[in-house]
């Protein structure tokens, strides 16, 4: 019995069947829940707090004490999310995990002067259907630089070391062809902000590398289809298994793929 295809695919699901067919397969076709991790969740912190420092302040208070209280309100706003509560904290990893957010705040200022940026897109949703498959992303920032449109994602985990800088940046890659698609317009510029280190990864989109995309993402969307339909979703191990949240059914390790059901919650009789 064939498995269900998934409904879209991502920059992050393109990554994830790359990485380990098993894992996205766990993820995105049995939509078995996984635990939140600090990392992701200061992610969404920082991220929060980056968006509202440009949707609410005016371009001449993008300071640093501004965002910091920025950073107070997407606390506040994440405080009783599952997301954050699921992390069980003590009261000194939470403190440690707040400085640790502040610190990235602190980094991008050493990146780009917000004061000068012009965004016409936060966390903007876009969709476009390919054939069969429909591919869609959240772009953390668009915005106008003197006339160019710039796609800028922010990272806040660590920087890739430069042989692996290209292949990180299939993601806003992603971005520029659903830009493309979508508004008939090529973005001049694609960045990556790394917040941690802080380095900023910069390309400029061409004709080649938007086909090149849309090329990639129909082959793995085919491959998806053929491991749907045999069932034959391979793992593939790498350093990335110390962080999966489903090694332990998986078979490379000794797992049992049959065994990660117990994840789903049960449903009443």
């Amino acid at each position: 019995m064939a498995l269900p295809l998934p409904t879209s695919l991502t920059p992050s699901k393109v990554a994830s069947f790359k990485d380990c067919a098993l894992a996205f397969r766990f993820s995105a076709i049995d939509r078995l829940p996984e635990p939140p991790q600090p990392y992701t969740t200061k992610g969404t912190l920082v991220h929060r707090a980056l968006e509202l420092l440009f949707c609410i302040e005016p371009p001449e208070q993008r300071t640093i004490p501004v965002s910091l209280r920025c950073l107070q309100r997407a606390q506040e706003e994440l405080r009783e999310h599952p997301e954050y509560t699921g992390l069980n904290l003590t009261p000194d990893e939470e403190a440690t995990f707040y400085s640790e957010a502040e610190a990235l705040l602190r980094n991008y200022f050493l990146l780009e002067d917000p004061r000068t940026v012009h965004p016409i897109g936060l966390e903007l949703k876009l969709e476009v259907e390919l054939g069969s498959l429909r591919l869609r992303g959240i772009i953390d920032r668009l915005e106008l630089d003197a006339g160019k449109l710039v796609v800028t994602d922010f990272k806040t985990g660590k920087a890739p070391r430069e042989r692996y800088e290209q292949g990180r940046l299939g993601g806003v890659h992603f971005y520029a062809f659903l830009c493309e698609r979508l508004f008939g317009r090529r973005p001049d510029r694609i960045q990556l902000l790394y917040l941690q280190e802080p380095v900023a990864i910069i390309a400029e989109p061409s004709e080649q590398s938007i086909k090149g995309l849309e090329q990639r993402a129909t082959a793995i969307w085919q491959a998806v289809e053929r491991a749907c339909a045999t069932e034959n979703f391979k793992p593939r191990p790498s350093g990335l298994c110390e962080w999966c949240s489903f090694r332990q059914y998986c078979p490379a390790w000794g797992g049992d793929p049959a065994q990660a059901k117990e994840l789903l919650p049960l449903v009443p009789a």
